[in-house]
Formats: C-alpha cells, sequence, structure tokens
C-alpha cells in the first residue's frame, strides 16, 4: 500500500492538564490504516480513542510523533492548512449528529457543498444522491424532530460523504442508538469503505461492532494493546506495551 493513500501515525502521545493536574491521554502509539476498510479503535471509555481520532484528524497536534494522511505531513501545516485539508479531504460522523433543527434532510446535506461554493442546483443534486446512498431518498423533506435516531444517524453520514472524502472519521457514532440500528449504521459505514475505497475509522466502546469491521484496534490506558482484522480473524498481532 503506498503511503500516499494511506493514514499513517508514528510514536504518537499526548497529555492534558486540568486544575494543574497532567493526564496522559495517549502514550507511544503508531499505526497505518488503508483505503476500503472500516477500522474500529475499541477500548472503554478514557482509554485515548477519541484524542487518538483528533490526531489522527488533524483536529488536534500531539506533543510528540507524526501523522501522515494521504502523504500529507499535518504537523508541518499551519491552522488554517490544516483546516483546508480536512474541508477538502475529511468528512466527520458524531455521536450527537449535529443536525440543524429548522432543516430539513436534504438541507442538512447540501450545506456543506454551499460552503464549499457548488452551485445550488449542482449541490441539490449532489446532496439527494447522498440522501439515497444512505437509504433515506423518500425522506430528504423532513427534519430533525420527524426523523428517528437511526435515520439522523443516517443524515450525519449522508452530510459527511456528500463531498466524497477519502477520510472519514466517526467517533460513537452507535452510541445513541439501539441495537438495530447501530447495526445499520455500522454497516453502512463499512460498505462506504468498501464500496468508495475510503479510509473509514471508527471510535466506539461499543462491542457490537467488532464482528462488523475490518480491522479491530484495541486501546487500554492510551496505548494500542491489540490489532487484528475483524470479519475475517485471519491475523492477530498482539502490541507490547
Amino acid at each position: 500500500m503506498t503511503p500516499e493513500i494511506s493514514l499513517s501515525a508514528g510514536a504518537l502521545s499526548k497529555s492534558y492538564v486540568v486544575q494543574n493536574i497532567r493526564t496522559q491521554a495517549l502514550s507511544d502509539v503508531s499505526l497505518t490504516l488503508h483505503p476500503g476498510e472500516l477500522s474500529l479503535i475499541s477500548g472503554p471509555s478514557g482509554c485515548g480513542k477519541s484524542t487518538l481520532l483528533s490526531l489522527m484528524s488533524g483536529l488536534s497536534r500531539p506533543d510528540q510523533g507524526w501523522v501522515h494522511a494521504l502523504g500529507v505531513d499535518l504537523g508541518r501545516l499551519d491552522d488554517a492548512k490544516r483546516d483546508a485539508f480536512r474541508l477538502a479531504h475529511c468528512g466527520f460522523v458524531f455521536q450527537g449528529f449535529n443536525l440543524f433543527p429548522a432543516l430539513n434532510a436534504l438541507e442538512q446535506v447540501q450545506i456543506v457543498l454551499d460552503y464549499q461554493g457548488v452551485p445550488h442546483s449542482q449541490a441539490q443534486r449532489g446532496a439527494a444522491r447522498a440522501l439515497e446512498m444512505v437509504g433515506l431518498g423518500h425522506r430528504r423533506h423532513l427534519r430533525p424532530a420527524e426523523l428517528s435516531g437511526g435515520e439522523k444517524q443516517r443524515v450525519a453520514i449522508a452530510r459527511a460523504i456528500v463531498k466524497r472524502p477519502r477520510l472519514l472519521f466517526a467517533d460513537e457514532p452507535t452510541s445513541a442508538l439501539d441495537s438495530t440500528n447501530g447495526a445499520a449504521v455500522t454497516d453502512l459505514l463499512r460498505e462506504i469503505a468498501h464500496r468508495s475505497s475510503a479510509i473509514v475509522v471508527c471510535v466506539s466502546h461499543d462491542p457490537r461492532l467488532i464482528a462488523r469491521a475490518d480491522r479491530v484496534l484495541e486501546m487500554e490506558d492510551g496505548r494500542l494493546r491489540h490489532d487484528r482484522r475483524g470479519r475475517s480473524g485471519l491475523s492477530f498481532k498482539e502490541i507490547s506495551p
């Protein structure tokens, strides 16, 4: 796999200071993620998985280590250039949906393309296609209050993929969903990875997602402990503490 189409991190460390108390959130984490796979970063709350996602997506900077995304060293970019990189190449899905109450599903998705300066009619068609991809074409006229939790998350996924990002990051996307909708959303993320050859990274402590991921990276106490294939179970790597 060539470096230009991968997402790699080396020796990442990150700590936070709250009320003069320093907490080590991440310690010496290295990994490489590839296109066409749903990679699940799992582990208990507070293990560092969301911090790792933040660093690998360029939302924050490590204290030590490096992140190379699509051949770009994110550490060499200033804040404005990292923002531009995320706008061009990254999509994000969060547990809280982050939908606008006054906008219908089509408008929720279209706003991303509007922000990028895509002409209105083209943006509208693109938003409609994205909603069709997640099975919500027939619900495009509904506002968040009229949608179920699973449907809201599908709208959020459509919004994340409408610009066809090469990197898709999902932080606890099933935490607000029941088991049926959680499984459906996870299968959708995996399908997006396979269909578009995107690098899809999902952070979750939900054990039900493990069987649906292509690759599972298990974290504990800020370190990467296990790295194994998901569904196939063909390979397993234990990482030394």
